[in-house]
């Protein structure tokens, strides 16, 4: 006798939430995802590759000599978004690497330990050049020696003072341009064997301040009100190609084209910022952010901003690949000297209180009603003083700050329910202190 067993009914599975993106941003991932293949065949083609740092990256100057260009904080991140860095960064524990160490770097090396495969899928050459511009980040020099252990390769280091003094002197830009004459260009010519053309360094300058002018303008749009940016989220995408592998490109002037005409639409209709579910509809809160996002929790630690109206009006980690909007662009004329003054200029070699000055101004300029600084744990060079960072903000602008704890790529140091409470907390706080100012003045 045959018996039909009744199977319960199967719950069905609802499709993936489509997330919402401007045009440009995904102009930024297909670029971002082109590089990565570049890189993963440029040996073929024939190509050195190079891998350097965000902050005071040579972009122009490499283009100059055809290397494939790769940058080991980039890939942390974006295996971070993917989900991948927890198992790396486990991995590069277990090979001997302390808990305290930054985590991007143990992210990278534990890439490394899983054959180098990058976070489109596609294997990572070997680099034939590792530039270091040290730009006040004292983790990249031990990186970098990290690497050339397990690399080898051929190694050049552009030193460049810290502003200890908050200004630079001819004295700076002098020393810097004689190391870019003397020991840099000559090692970028012999490893690629193409000669050096400063025409062609020239006109990858112009098509940079193109993209820097077009910059500025959409990160200060945070000014209006509603802001049709969210500058700390929403910058990820906006900061992509011009602090990464395409400053300087045609491809680089052309995205920021476009993404300067769309948030000009959003300022003219009067639209908030695009979020992953949508248009946001109401602006509740203006915050100012110090600090980097966290890339394991991205899209979660973003949803609890923007479902209580709290956008970023403004944020130092936009600005960690170039700090233009005082001025600075790459100057042709001057094409030395102007990479010596980006380097110099960069956030991270900005002393305490130049930081302190810029993160007051945002609080000001962008009408924000408060400073909420993420400090990442294993960050130990650039969390150092950021108490005293919002403790000094809170005196000079009389508006209230918060703190909360992540950490960049490490999915064990970020406590959702933690951090969520902490956001209540503050929005709290903001909202009494309103309060209270508008029953004085009445």
């Amino acid at each position: 006798m045959n018996t039909t067993v009744q199977m319960p009914p199967q719950p069905s599975k609802k499709p993936a939430p489509t997330v919402q993106k401007e045009d440009a941003m995904w102009l930024q991932k297909e670029m971002i995802n082109r590089n990565y293949h570049e890189l993963a065949t440029a040996h073929e083609q024939g190509r050195k590759v190079s891998a350097t740092f965000v902050p005071g990256n040579l972009n122009e100057l490499l283009m100059c000599f055809d290397f494939a260009r790769n940058m080991p904080e980039v890939n942390a991140l974006h295996n971070g978004m993917r989900k991948k860095s927890g198992k790396f960064i486990m991995d590069a524990e277990r090979d001997g690497h302390s808990e305290d160490v930054c985590t991007y770097v143990k992210a990278d090396l534990g890439m490394l330990l899983n054959g180098d495969i990058g976070p489109t899928g596609e294997l990572l050459p070997k680099p034939d050049l590792l530039l270091l511009s040290y730009t006040g980040c004292f983790t990249f020099m031990k990186w970098f020696e990290l690497v050339r252990h397990k690399y080898g390769g051929e190694t050049v280091m552009l030193h460049v003072p810290y502003q200890g003094d908050g200004k630079i002197t001819q004295n700076m830009l002098d020393y810097i341009v004689k190391q870019l004459k003397e020991v840099v260009i000559p090692t970028l010519e012999r490893v690629s064997g193409v000669k050096f053309d400063i025409d062609r360094l020239r006109q990858y300058m112009r098509e940079s301040a193109k993209a820097e002018d077009d910059l500025v303008k959409v990160l200060e749009s945070g000014k209006n009100r509603p802001s049709p940016i969210d500058s700390f989220f929403g910058a990820v995408y906006y900061v992509g190609p011009i602090f990464t592998a395409f400053r300087g490109t045609p491809e680089a002037t052309q995205y920021y084209d476009v993404l300067r005409s769309e948030i000009e639409a959003r300022v003219r209709d009067r639209k908030g910022p695009i979020t992953p579910e949508g248009d946001l509809v109401e602006e509740k809160f203006r915050l100012v952010v110090e600090g980097a996002p966290n890339w394991t929790s991205f899209r979660d630690f973003w949803k609890m901003f923007y479902d209580e109206g709290a956008v970023v009006v403004a944020s130092t980690y936009s600005k960690v690949g170039g700090v233009y909007e005082y001025g600075f662009r790459h100057d042709a004329d001057h094409p030395l000297e102007s990479l010596a003054e980006y380097c110099l200029g960069c956030l991270s070699n900005l002393n305490m209180r130049q930081r302190i000055d810029m993160i007051c101004k945002y609080m000001d300029e962008y009408q924000a009603d408060g400073l909420l600084i993420n400090s990442i744990k294993s960050c130990n060079s650039y969390a150092a003083g950021q108490l005293l960072t919002l403790r000094e903000v809170e005196r000079r602008t009389g508006k209230p700050a918060a703190f909360i704890e992540t950490d960049i790529v490490d999915p064990r140091y970020f406590s959702a329910s933690n951090v969520k409470t902490r956001l209540e907390s503050y929005f709290q706080m903001i909202r009494q202190k309103r309060n209270a100012e508008a029953a004085t003045a009445a």
